[in-house]
């Protein structure tokens, strides 16, 4: 599963399998990195929301691992939403981690946390946005640009007026939540898909009903959760500082049939995320 890649449309190539580093502080982020690279990952993802960047820093620089042969992502805080605001940004988060480029930076949202999915679009704002993550690519400080949490309209926005097209597009995916209309839409045009918390935060490890087709497989939830967002074409990211937990999700050599992907494309949506349901990404709302 390491050496499998996707190519991104300016022929970037990208590994199919990346470590989440969402909630882990600094020292647990760094660790993360060091466990992951010695098992055989090659993709970090962090983001400036994460207030880690330093660990995953200190995490690549640590590993014995060349800096060319990693993959990693950063995404620019949701609320810089100026050309100023993000350019600032990418020069931080270049200081924070160490590094002269940056593989993948998206745009960490449309709208800033407390406004998610509500009536203001920042459609203008994010036009702005993208101006400085072109000039960023432009002048070599990221290798890739692309967007997270953009729906269709979102996306459109950015393609109407940009000069370099959006090479991702990373969303919430998972089984009991699969925007199957959103990924169709990306994949046309030649967006490719990252899913972050592909395994539902945890909350889907409990089903009944998918647990029956793990079993089948002779494969645990988390890695039948993990090869159904493959299957679909999409780039996993599962978070994890476990290192057990880090091998098991790259043991993913078995294949869903086309009847049970209905299946679990159809698994009663996840109403609740337990104790992290305030997040917006899970329905919540912060204040």
């Amino acid at each position: 599963m390491f050496n499998k890649t996707y190519k991104l449309s300016n022929g970037v190539e990208i590994p199919l399998l990346g470590l989440g580093t969402w909630l882990l502080d600094d020292v647990q982020a760094a660790q993360a990195v060091r466990d992951a690279v010695s098992i055989g990952y090659r993709h970090i993802d962090t983001a400036q929301a994460y207030m880690n960047e330093i660990g995953i820093g200190k995490g690549i620089f640590s590993c014995d691992i060349a800096r060319e042969e990693l993959f990693i992502t950063t995404k620019v805080a949701a609320e810089a939403k100026t050309y100023d605001a993000v350019i600032d940004s990418i020069d931080e988060s270049l200081a924070k981690m160490g590094l002269d480029y940056i593989d993948l930076l998206i745009i960490h949202s449309p709208q800033p946390w407390k406004e998610f999915r509500e009536e203001n679009r920042y459609f203008e704002e994010n036009k702005e946005a993208w101006k400085a993550m072109e000039d960023a690519y432009k002048k070599g400080k990221v290798k890739a640009i692309g967007l997270s949490n953009f729906l269709q309209d979102d996306i459109d926005n950015i393609l109407a007026s940009c000069e370099i097209k959006p090479m991702v597009n990373q969303i919430l995916a998972h089984v009991s939540n699969t925007p199957l209309k959103l990924i169709q839409f990306c994949q046309k045009n030649d967006i490719l898909v990252e899913a972050y918390s592909p395994i539902a935060h945890g909350m889907v490890l409990d089903n009944a009903e998918v647990k029956l087709i793990a079993d089948k497989y002779g494969v645990s939830v988390a890695q039948l959760c993990l090869r159904y967002d493959i299957q679909l074409g999409l780039v996993v990211i599962p978070k994890t500082a476990n290192p057990n937990h880090m091998k098991m999700n790259a043991d993913l050599d078995f294949v869903i049939s086309d009847a049970d992907m209905e299946t679990l494309k159809n698994i009663e949506p996840i109403q609740n995320y337990g104790e992290h349901s305030f997040f917006p990404v899970f329905g919540g709302k912060l204040k």
